[in-house]
């Protein structure tokens, strides 16, 4: 596949899919038949109360006082009629569709009931229910003793998580034509599901329970693909999504009295264009057969397309073009051919001698600000002053004696384009916190919804990280089914297995559109915390980022993208006529096994982009400034994989790729930056500008040889003290007074209980005189 055969992507990155499509993959296509059961136990309960009349015609008041009644059903303790009253419920949350005539009445009427049912208590008592149906030990213990376990070992889980999706979705995504009152529902919501009541977990933390009971085997029944969803809209809908997360930023900055944001990043990449992706080694052999018939010097037509809106470099004289000539072999396809779609658009005629310059519209500038940080300006101090002068002055900014005119001017120009970023700021406080507990008092720490998250998660942060990634490598394309890995497909496969082909194609198609979703969840999810944490506090993102590395997740990440990534994002593992809410309003066609290997007429699957986007931006997260991190990108041979993602032409997930080339580049060797010029060329144009930053040359201090191990466990060391400080304060404090006087000790009074007076002496004995004193203890105890 070169450049001609992938066109550009018109791809807009957002928070998540269209609203029909975030509720459309809620199910699968297994559990279309049930559908169909809501409404019958809906519409059984609601003629038996309401005779000759229908849902929409019922008045605010009429339809309040109904689902009171259905809410008053949920308390019985029959568990079918439970079931029943739950699906009716369920029913409403869908959209009342036996009554609607087309799509947008039953999305309408799906938010509509969805407000309604929130108003009147629905969720929490959908909560109540669920913590039952988590804890109920025999659905477990029957779902363990089962050799397959089917949709059917899940049905109330599913009804449940169902009910609790579509309120929290239908009541995340805001409308224009909202009334007054549902702004302030949905406020009361968020506010509901981020800081909990009365001590209790938030919401969230139940749902990375689920994940991880289900990981641990226990709960092998839970529908994985339900709670994945749920608990990635709960944390988008509670936490805030990109355009919120960016709009915080500039309010910290501004707290914190750091300059504005050079630019708004994701204005930029809306901005941005896809470049041609490298050519590959079977076009490169054929290029090469070809020049041995005619050899010549290239004109403009060879160069690459990223390089035609690049600035002129005013440096580079014709001498460039016999380098050229001598590398032609060894380079010749990765410098590349102009993109046959593109070069109508951009030169409409190709005259054999260069051009005029003027002809070509070049855009001003580079995309993104150059940054510096602090560290970079002491490095180039540093470095200057031992060459000029013989000695350094440690951390010394502003000393510029003895040093000649153009450093000066060089150090100017650093300040100049500074960088101080929200979590230098909080590393500074944590170390002054460190040095000096007593003098500084107790830090404030404020009450956001991201902090309450972190606090309830810290302790099992390790277990819900591993599940997640377990589920990751479970749902991969690239994962060969092994027996000891997880079963992630409970609540997709039906009851009896299709006999036909068209139910086997039917099946397969459920069964990777399955793990797409679970793959877009999880990618989703996870960005998200790291965002966040990272907003919140630096540390509260290392832990995680950390954890994430110790469970594989940089390898597990390169393993699902060394796969044919084109096919991925192009897959069309889903039948249009088969997806809610069109199903509940249209006859179904005959479906043949024709129509479903055609499949949709989209361009590329927009949840298969968006994952790979977001397990890019993840890896970035995890890998930025970490030397020991880069190096296991190279370790792994992640060139080649990340290159092969650069087919796909979608500017912003060229751009992540671009990064991730950039930061291993050194460690690459010569060879490799000559063959992949083309590439380089990418990065420069695309990629943001750290000045005296040598990315692209092995003589950097970054690439020596390093100590990784010790990088770790400093960053190890900083992650515990922190917790340690700011969440273990209460426990065992080393500024806690200690009370030495014998008289006081021995004098408090301890809570007993009753019984202990009656069990007193056998205590004594065994606690007190059958244990020898060793007194020796005493004397080596710290």
């Amino acid at each position: 596949q070169g450049s001609v055969d992938c066109p550009n992507l018109e791809f807009e990155y957002r928070d998540a899919d269209t609203h029909s499509a975030e509720l459309a993959e809620l199910y699968s296509y297994t559990e279309e038949p049930e559908l169909s059961t809501n409404r019958r136990c809906f519409e059984e309960d609601f003629h038996a109360q309401v005779q000759g009349r229908r849902w929409l015609e019922l008045d605010g008041a009429q339809q309040k006082a109904y689902v009171m009644r259905l809410l008053d059903g949920l308390e019985v303790v029959n568990r079918d009629k439970r079931l029943k009253v739950a699906r009716a419920i369920l029913y409403l949350a869908q959209g009342v569709f036996g009554d609607c005539d087309n799509e947008g009445d039953v999305l309408h009427w799906s938010r509509h009931n969805s407000f309604l049912l929130y108003r009147l208590g629905t969720f929490t008592a959908f909560l109540e229910l669920l913590n039952m149906e988590i804890d109920n030990s025999q659905a477990c213990s029957s779902a363990l003793r089962k050799p397959a376990i089917s949709l059917a070992d899940s049905t109330e889980l599913r009804v449940l998580l169902s009910v609790m999706y579509l309120m929290v979705e239908n009541i995340r995504v805001e409308q224009e034509t909202d009334p007054p009152e549902w702004k302030s529902c949905r406020e009361t919501f968020r506010m509901e599901l981020s800081f909990p009541v009365h001590t209790e977990e938030p919401f969230a933390l139940l749902l990375f329970t689920m994940v991880t009971k289900f990981c641990s085997g226990h709960a092998p029944h839970f529908p994985m693909k339900k709670v994945l969803l749920l608990l990635w809209k709960v944390l988008l809908f509670t936490l805030g999504g990109f355009e919120a997360l960016q709009a915080m930023k500039v309010r910290k900055r501004e707290e914190l009295g750091l300059p504005p944001l050079p630019e708004d990043s994701i204005q930029v990449m809306r901005s941005m264009r896809a470049a041609s992706p490298p050519t590959y080694c079977i076009e490169l052999t054929e290029q090469q057969q070809q020049k041995r018939g005619h050899r010549s010097r290239r004109p403009l037509v060879k160069q690459d397309s990223l390089d035609i809106y690049n600035e002129r470099d005013p440096f580079k004289n014709d001498e460039a073009g016999i380098d050229d000539e001598e590398n032609d072999d060894v380079d010749s396809g990765i410098e590349g051919e102009l993109d046959l779609m593109e070069r109508d658009a951009i030169i409409p005629t190709m005259p054999a001698q260069r051009p005029p310059i003027e002809r070509v519209s070049f855009p001003k500038g580079l995309p993104w600000a150059p940054k510096v940080r602090q560290k970079d300006i002491e490095h180039f101090l540093e470095a200057s002053r031992n060459k000029f002068i013989g000695f350094t002055l440690g951390q010394d900014t502003e000393t510029l004696i003895g040093l000649p005119r153009p450093i000066h001017e060089s150090v100017k120009t650093l300040k100049q384009h500074k960088y101080v970023s929200i979590s230098d700021v909080q590393i500074k406080n944590e170390e002054e916190l460190e040095k000096c507990p007593m003098s500084l008092g107790e830090e404030e720490v404020q009450e956001t919804p991201c902090e309450i998250l972190y606090r309830a998660m810290l302790y099992n942060l390790p277990q819900y990280m591993i599940a997640l990634l377990k589920i990751l490598l479970a749902a991969a394309p690239t994962s060969k089914a092994k027996t000891d890995s997880i079963n992630i497909l409970a609540d997709v496969l039906p009851e009896e297995m299709p006999i036909t082909v068209l139910q086997s194609m039917k099946l397969g198609i459920d069964v990777n559109r399955h793990k797409e979703i679970i793959v877009k969840s999880i990618s989703a999810l996870l960005l998200l915390l790291l965002k966040h944490f990272k907003l919140n506090h630096i540390y509260q993102f290392e832990y995680v980022s950390q954890h994430l590395v110790f469970a594989n997740c940089i390898p597990l990440i390169l393993k699902f993208f060394n796969q044919n990534i084109m096919s991925y994002i192009t897959a069309k593992n889903s039948i249009s006529v088969l997806d809610y809410p069109h199903c509940t309003v249209y006859d179904l066609p005959e479906l043949t096994a024709e129509s479903l290997e055609a499949g949709d007429n989209n361009q590329f699957c927009w949840r298969n982009l968006f994952s790979c986007i977001n397990l890019l931006r993840i890896l970035n997260k995890l890998t930025k400034w970490k030397h020991s991190r880069t190096m296991m990108l190279v370790v792994f041979k992640s060139a080649p994989i990340l290159k092969r993602a650069l087919k796909v032409k979608q500017a912003m997930m060229q751009l992540y790729v671009l990064k991730l080339l950039k930061i291993q580049t050194k460690y690459l060797g010569r060879q490799w930056r000559k063959s992949n010029m083309k590439t380089m060329s990418a990065i420069y144009q695309k990629v943001r500008h750290r000045m005296n930053d040598d990315w692209a040359y092995g003589n950097d201090i970054d690439a020596r040889p390093w100590d990784f191990q010790a990088e770790e466990c400093t960053l190890r060391a900083n992650i515990e003290a922190f917790n340690s400080r700011r969440y273990d304060r209460p426990q065992d404090s080393e500024f806690a007074p200690v009370d030495n006087c014998l008289q006081s000790v021995l004098g408090q009074r301890l809570e007993l209980p009753e019984d202990f007076h009656y069990s007193y002496e056998l205590w004594l004995e065994r606690e007190v005189f059958s244990q020898p004193i060793r007194w020796e203890e005493l004397l080596h105890y710290q």
